[in-house]
């Protein structure tokens, strides 16, 4: 596993943004483990965010593309943090766009803010965390609307590798369906491969009964 990966998981774990307990998934799945990117709250852990993120699509997509798209609004701060990244890791000049949940209809008119997307840009989907693969649906008519724009792919934190509308994964069923790829920063089994009976800090964040509480999870709603 790459060094950034291992940072990326204990920088989670510091800014409590990955959790282990009892929690409900937007999809309604019962999990013993919980992303929630609102927690990155200051501006050196939107840098430090920008830049794992952008290592992650320099390394999956390289950097030859036109627009870094986010859907609002977790997705707003994202695009704007990974966009200044990839200018000061790779001397990439990105643009970052976003979408507005209503249409502003007096000054800077209609549904996006940030960069125009054009026909023929290349466009990548950053996002925080994929579940089920639900909120791409409402992200690509979105983008279609602009032009004739091509979708590269998708990136999101952390992926939770387990099923999507069906039996296989939501990165599985994205990439078939739309016929673009998806990857993340980490996965689960990365996150556990890291944690599992290893101290960090004086602590083990993962041990046997939080082992086999994922492990049953998976068992669940694990893609097949």
């Amino acid at each position: 596993m790459e060094a950034y990966k291992k940072e990326f998981i204990e920088f989670m774990i510091d800014s409590e943004v990955l959790k282990f307990g009892d929690f409900i998934t937007k999809s309604g799945r019962k999990t013993p483990f919980f992303i929630n990117t609102g927690f990155y709250r200051t501006g050196e852990q939107l840098r430090r965010l920008g830049g794992y993120y952008a290592k992650a699509i320099a390394g999956d997509f390289g950097v030859n593309f036109d627009v870094l798209f986010g859907p609002a609004y977790k997705g707003i701060p994202l695009t704007v943090a990974a966009s200044m990244a990839l200018s000061e890791l790779y001397e990439a000049d990105i643009k970052y766009c976003s979408n507005r949940k209503e249409v502003k209809d007096h000054g800077d008119k209609g549904i996006l803010l940030g960069s125009p997307i054009q026909d023929g840009d290349k466009v990548l989907i950053i996002e925080d965390v994929t579940t089920a693969g639900t909120s791409i649906e409402e992200t690509l008519p979105i983008l279609r609307a602009q032009g004739k724009v091509e979708v590269l792919g998708l990136v999101v934190s952390v992926d939770r590798m387990e099923r999507g509308q069906g039996t296989k994964s939501a990165f599985q069923e994205i990439e078939e369906k739309y016929g673009f790829r998806a990857t993340a920063i980490v996965t689960m089994a990365e996150v556990v491969e890291h944690l599992y009976n290893r101290p960090y800090k004086g602590k083990i964040i993962i041990d046997d009964a939080l082992k086999a509480a994922i492990d049953a999870y998976y068992e669940q709603y694990g893609a097949k």
